[in-house]
């Protein structure tokens, strides 16, 4: 599998301009030059791909689509790609150093992993195009334009975060079996024992989405984070141990929620409930 770490041997391998920039590139996509079938291979950079009318010769039944595709470093471009020469389109490439030392500028959505493209409606297309424009403007232009670039990329990014929440609206039922999964997952968890308090990567892993993916897909749909979602179901596991199962102490209600320390699980109590266990219990018995 070929490996590319940086934009010139890929730019190289794919017939794409050659960069002007180690750390950022802005280019288009011109069909008749660039490469449109590969077997996978691997880059350690981010890609963020703008492909219109795009249509792979896998699947030609399919009508073509305009879409953004998004790779992380070190991700697999896989399958590969066998592509029809009809699409156009544009491409952004950023290196892991201006990531980290620009991190503020590109949000979350550069956490987002490889998932399923992001379908542009025609409006859509039409403004990620035009931010391009400035884009390579300012790419072509003097160093000293190079912050003005940045603020561009970081328009696109906002747009692409935009666009996804739009994306997810529109087609509620695929992103709620998410919802459902990850609510499923939380029940599972804790119908064996537990050793200790699950995170949100562990949920992520288990539906094959990254955090920050699964982070934005339940802020969406529930208004809370994936973590507040987690801690709403050790709160509600919690109250149904005190009160269906007095014979455990407070201890051993945090053990059974996979706390390591007990006044850990009490502090945390307090501050979702504003009462202690203790309190909670003897409200709830009395009530009862």
């Amino acid at each position: 599998m070929k490996t590319f770490t940086d934009f010139k041997s890929y730019n190289q391998f794919m017939g794409m301009e050659m960069p002007l920039d180690n750390d950022i590139d802005v280019g288009y996509y011109d069909p008749p030059k660039i490469i449109l079938s590969s077997q996978p291979v691997l880059v350690d950079f981010y890609r963020i791909s703008i492909k219109i009318k795009y249509k792979r010769k896998s699947t030609p039944d399919v009508a073509p689509v305009s879409a953004v595709f998004f790779n992380t470093r070190d991700l697999i471009i896989e399958p590969g790609w066998d592509a029809e020469p009809t699409y156009t389109g544009m491409y952004l490439q950023l290196s892991k150093k201006i990531i980290e030392e620009n991190r503020f500028l590109f949000k979350t959505y550069l956490d987002y992993g490889q998932h399923e493209a992001l379908y542009l409606t025609d409006d859509e297309v039409e403004e990620v195009s035009a931010v391009f424009k400035l884009m390579i403007k300012y790419y072509e232009s003097e160093i000293k334009h190079f912050g003005v670039l940045l603020s561009y990329v970081n328009v696109l990014v906002s747009l692409v975060e935009a666009f996804y929440k739009r994306q997810f609206s529109t087609d509620p039922k695929q992103y709620n079996r998410v919802v459902t999964d990850f609510q499923q997952s939380l029940i599972d968890y804790y119908n064996q024992p537990v050793k200790q308090l699950p995170n949100v990567q562990y949920f992520a892993d288990q539906l094959g989405l990254t955090a920050n993916y699964l982070g934005d897909i339940m802020k969406h749909f529930t208004q809370k984070s994936a973590l507040e979602n987690i801690h709403d179901f050790i709160i509600k596991r919690a109250k149904e141990l005190l009160v269906q199962n007095q014979k455990l102490n407070t201890a051993e209600v945090a053990y059974e929620l996979g706390f390591e320390y007990p006044n850990y699980f009490s502090k945390f109590f307090k501050k979702q409930v504003n009462l202690t266990p203790r309190e909670f219990r003897l409200q709830a018995i009395g009530r009862n």
